[in-house]
């Protein structure tokens, strides 16, 4: 079909099926671990700061030490990472199986295009 998207027997369209999955995977899986390197020390601090209740922010950082404050980070960036991969693969697995409207893919500036067609 022109312009239409071609249903598979999966529920998920040709146009963007498993590709666009994948990629969506793997985004949120990389967005995942940014914010899991982002949020981390800070939570770390929150953490030292439950167990010892009237402390402070900066006598709890000095406790951790650098080192302590990134503890840990290995396991909550596969907990977050993979968390955070799957909710965005759900999101887009039931847009695309709903057909729901998703965003065009975006197209080449014109700035670009012509110093591409220049360099022909």
């Amino acid at each position: 079909k022109e312009g239409g998207m071609k249903a598979q027997s999966s529920g998920i369209n040709a146009e963007y099926g498993g590709e666009q999955l994948a990629v969506t995977f793997v985004a949120g899986y990389i967005a995942g671990v940014f914010c899991a390197i982002v949020s981390h020390p800070a939570d770390s601090i929150v953490s030292k700061l439950n167990a010892n209740p009237g402390g402070g922010v900066a006598s709890a950082a000095k406790e951790l030490g650098f080192a302590g404050m990134w503890k840990g980070l290995g396991p909550r960036i596969i907990m977050i990472g993979t968390l955070t991969a799957l909710q965005w693969f759900i999101y887009d697995s039931v847009k695309v199986a709903f057909r729901l409207p998703r965003p065009p893919p975006p197209e080449m500036p014109e700035s670009l295009k012509r110093k591409l067609a220049a360099a022909q």
